[in-house]
């Protein structure tokens, strides 16, 4: 996976980084408007300028995922607890 997906990142002459960074930018404007926790997408906007290099940015997209992940599983929490 990691080589399919540096050859894509490649391939498209890094654009796809360039769209994540802008996705994470708007989560994280929608994050703070919602009151939801937004280091998850503060990583991942780390994570999309540094994902250019080649083994921290896979190491770094893994993380950014568990930390988005982690935070929508707590939010997800909050909100089904009465």
């Amino acid at each position: 996976m990691p080589v399919l997906g540096g050859s894509i990142v490649i391939g498209f002459g890094y654009t796809p980084l360039f769209i994540a960074l802008i996705l994470h930018i708007i989560t994280l404007v929608l994050a703070k408007k919602a009151g939801v926790p937004a280091s998850g997408n503060i990583f991942g906007i780390v994570t999309s300028c540094l994902a250019w290099i080649p083994i921290l940015g896979m190491i770094m997209h893994i993380l950014s995922a568990i930390f988005i992940l982690i935070g929508a599983a707590t939010q997800r929490s909050k909100q089904t607890d009465f």
